[in-house]
């Protein structure tokens, strides 16, 4: 007797990524998972048109329209209870995928029934790759894992190397992006789903950590790579995208680092970084 393939849904948030949003299907149209899928976008209240062309291009995607911007973990929370399929894949707007990407992150995660979640290997549009995994937050993994950002994106040789490295071995790590997560539902429903206090941001760390409280793992694989034109928010609205980061590290650090969070606090208000509300709109 043979097992039915598990089914798949892709979940794909978008707000005012209408280029990228376009980019994106077509990726997967061109190169579809083999087995069976649904691809669902939730569009946050989009004002750049990103909506009616999934409509009109793509008459095959599931469309959920929101009145309002929700945030990333909120409209991730739609579209999986939209959705009924065995596997769901969390994928960002801005990313692109290569043919046989997501046959490959479902085979690893098949083949690791310790794990819940898996990540794939994320590089940008030159092929350059992205320390997309890490531990847990604490303000000296925080530290050591933005060094090496930064330093990997000044250029320098050996944060350069270390990443490369670091992304061609398979592991668990503490928690993987968000950008390209796939994670099996019965996991996703038994850990709450997405904390809808993170409008944008750290979801994915909080996420994987409510995942690993129960007893499951968190995969990284190199055997599956998409690629991730990283930073299109941040480039657009950079002040909002810096308070959106500041109120969910807030919210990280007070929910699992309690300790820390007067700290955090303090250290906002003395370099006046201190976040506003978020905006609804």
């Amino acid at each position: 007797m043979t097992t039915a393939p598990a089914s798949l849904d892709v979940v794909i948030v978008a707000y005012n990524a209408r280029n990228d949003l376009d980019a994106c299907l077509r990726s997967l149209h061109e190169a579809p998972p083999a087995r069976p899928h649904t691809i669902v976008v939730v569009d946050n209240a989009s004002q750049d048109g990103a909506p009616d062309l999934v409509a009109s291009r793509w008459p095959g995607v599931r469309l959920l329209r929101q009145s309002v911007n929700l945030g990333f973990a909120r409209a991730n929370n739609v579209g999986i209870r939209a959705t009924g399929s065995d596997l769901v894949l969390l994928l960002n707007s801005d990313t692109l995928v290569p043919r046989g990407a997501l046959d490959a992150l479902v085979a690893a995660l098949e083949a690791t029934p310790a794990a819940a979640v898996a990540g794939p290997r994320l590089v940008d549009a030159a092929g350059r790759p992205e320390l997309s995994f890490g531990r847990a937050f604490s303000p000296l993994n925080e530290a050591r894992q933005k060094l090496i950002v930064s330093l990997d994106a000044r250029g320098a040789s050996l944060a350069r190397r270390y990443v490369d490295r670091v992304t061609h071995r398979p592991g668990f790590p503490d928690w993987v992006s968000g950008a390209c997560l796939l994670v099996w539902r019965c996991d996703a429903e038994r850990a709450g789903l997405l904390d809808e206090r993170y409008f944008m941001y750290a979801e994915d760390v909080d996420f994987c950590a409510a995942v690993r409280a129960l007893g499951r793992k968190v995969l990284f694989t190199p055997a599956a790579e998409v690629v991730h034109l990283r930073g299109r928010s941040r480039a657009s609205a950079p002040t909002a995208t810096a308070a959106a980061y500041r109120r969910s590290q807030v919210a990280y650090y007070e929910k699992h680092r309690p300790s820390w969070s007067p700290w955090l606090r303090r250290y906002l208000a003395w370099r006046g970084q201190w976040p506003p509300p978020p905006d609804p709109r």
